[in-house]
């Protein structure tokens, strides 16, 4: 089931920041967004529950420090994925 992608401002900022400063990247950022999109539990992306401040959201690996942090929700009769924030473990966590 292919799940569309709702982006926030502010995962749009960071993703901008990010690639800015790492065009290499680029890539790894879009593969790992299609794999969301597409099956959002893949074991690649070690796709987990968070707790505490950012419980009811989730996070998915982009590499080995990189994490993706998003929530699902209802848009328009069907079943999104909306991405918060992206950044390394320290900064979203």
């Amino acid at each position: 089931m292919t799940r569309p992608l709702l982006r926030s401002s502010a995962f749009v900022r960071k993703a901008r920041k990010f690639l800015k400063k790492y065009p290499q990247a680029s890539h790894n950022l879009q593969s790992t967004l299609e794999l969301l999109a597409t099956d959002c539990f893949h074991p690649r992306l070690k796709t987990h529950k968070l707790k505490g401040e950012l419980e009811g959201t989730w996070a998915c690996s982009l590499g080995y420090d990189l994490r993706i942090v998003f929530k699902f929700v209802e848009y328009e009769e069907s079943e999104c994925i909306f991405l918060l924030t992206l950044g390394t473990h320290e900064e979203v966590y």
